[in-house]
């Protein structure tokens, strides 16, 4: 039985240890990860465990993957009543240092009505919240992530992965600002009446409608998100928002080319508008599908270089509890890449063998070691924290308000 940490002890406890040395792993492909081979001494700065870790996760979940290993469909693909965050979920995302993490909620794909799905979702979410109140706090203002790091709470920002529940009654938009949800995702991976997901051949742009979206979200100051979107579409949503945007999970496609991952003209253009770029803890890191914590690390490098560092984040796509059996997570995700590819919202490298996360970084130490390798390769502290949670807190208070 997990039991939740004291507020102080949190955020401090598994910082008490030097990391700034680097944290070594086995990497996925076997043998030494590439970390281990390229990483040398610490850099400058403060080490990572002289400070409280404040991580800003702009998406990523409170969920322990090990209650529904033995289930059917998750992610995108599930239907029915969720569970919500359990004992162990809580306190691993406590442990880890996340203030705050972007919680994918509503309608993503599927058979149920997109609109009723996504308030009954808001709906289900509140009551969670409500229900651990020593824990999370519903995120409606930048504020708000501070004072959950204050007192050792989670912030929980309802965020969509998908505009589809819009119909095609722009006025939605405001329906769902007002029950507090924050982000708001343009497409998933396929094609929607706002625009071209990223698995969509033709790569159109945003439509008409979509732009009217756009300028609602901007009027309501919930922030765009460009995740899963196709190029142009992405580009057009950058061209279209009058605030900065998001990207919120991705990889670099100059790194790994794949179609989840961005263009350097998309991130360039994300930067040069305010915005943030989100590196995932995913596959699509990695060409073969085997991504290793030394994948993260490449591709954050990337987007430091094209976008600086004010304009980088993190957006795990996870949660921050460890699956404990890999050989059930192996079989799951065959199961899970076999029924997305069946509903036509699979994604280029997606494939059996292939879990959807890093097992080398994974479970409530994932930000410290992170923050470790990054500070092996010259990071600063400062420069650290800015890319695990503060340039998120920065535009999220532009967009949404103190």
């Amino acid at each position: 039985m997990y039991t939740r940490p004291s507020h102080r002890v949190t955020r401090r406890a598994f910082l008490g240890a030097a990391a700034g040395a680097v944290l070594s792993a086995s990497g996925a492909r076997g043998g030494p990860s590439r970390a281990e081979s390229t990483h040398g001494a610490p850099g400058p700065g403060a080490s990572p465990a002289s400070q409280d870790l404040f991580v800003v996760n702009m998406l990523g979940g409170i969920r322990n993957p090990n209650r529904r290993m033995e289930g059917g469909p998750s992610g995108a693909l599930q239907t029915g009543a969720r569970p919500g965050p359990d004992d162990r979920a809580i306190a691993d995302a406590l442990a880890s240092g996340t203030a705050a993490v972007n919680t994918t909620i509503g309608y993503v794909a599927g058979l149920q009505d997109p609109f009723e799905s996504s308030v009954a979702d808001v709906a289900r979410w509140n009551r969670i919240i409500r229900a651990r109140p020593e824990s999370l706090l519903k995120v409606w203002t930048a504020r708000d992530i501070e004072v959950a790091a204050d007192e050792g709470r989670v912030g929980v920002i309802l965020g969509f992965q998908n505009a589809a529940m819009m119909g095609d009654d722009v006025g939605r938009v405001h329906v769902f600002a007002g029950l507090g949800v924050k982000i708001i995702q343009l497409t998933y991976n396929v094609a929607n009446q706002l625009g071209h997901g990223s698995m969509v051949p033709e790569n159109g742009g945003l439509t008409e409608f979509g732009r009217e979206v756009v300028a609602e979200l901007n009027s309501t100051r919930t922030l765009v998100d460009l995740s899963h979107s196709g190029e142009q579409t992405c580009l057009d949503g950058i061209a279209a928002s009058t605030a900065p945007v998001a990207i919120t999970h991705t990889g670099c496609r100059a790194v790994t080319d794949l179609p989840r991952n961005k263009t350097d003209r998309e991130l360039r253009l994300v930067a040069d508008g305010g915005g943030i770029v989100g590196i995932y803890f995913m596959p699509f890191l990695a060409a073969d599908g085997m991504a290793v914590a030394d994948d993260v690390v490449r591709h954050i490098e990337h987007a430091v270089n094209v976008c600086g560092e004010e304009h980088v984040g993190i957006g795990t796509d996870g949660g921050t509890t460890a699956v404990d059996d890999m050989e059930a997570a192996y079989e799951r995700a065959r199961r899970d890449v076999e029924a997305r590819r069946a509903a036509g919202i699979g994604a280029a490298g997606e494939r059996a063998g292939v879990v959807p996360f890093i097992p080398d970084l994974q479970g409530p130490d994932q930000f410290r070691k992170l923050a470790g390798m990054l500070m092996a390769r010259g990071y600063t502290s400062t420069r650290v924290e800015r890319i695990l949670g503060r340039n998120a807190l920065r535009v999220m208070r532009g967009v949404w308000g103190e």
